[in-house]
């Protein structure tokens, strides 16, 4: 099943999400076959970016959004 899920970068103790498309598979930091966007939680304000145009895509083929995902997504 293809999930869109978030991926951790950054370095210790100041974490940096991407929100990618994968195979629910693969490990969290696995491979993955599309960036979509990202999370800052650190900053000031909590900075979200998601293409929205993408999402849709992925969503509309049968990809499933984790519980974090949909949170910090608002759908």
């Amino acid at each position: 099943m293809t999930m869109i899920r978030m991926t951790r970068m950054g370095r210790k103790k100041k974490p940096f999400y991407r929100i990618v498309v994968t195979d629910s598979r693969k490990r969290r930091d696995g491979g993955w076959i599309e960036s979509i966007g990202y999370y800052n939680p650190i900053s000031k304000e909590k900075v979200i970016s998601i293409d929205e145009e993408r999402l849709n895509y992925w969503l509309s083929v049968g990809a499933q959004m984790s519980p974090a995902v949909k949170r910090i997504s608002k759908r």
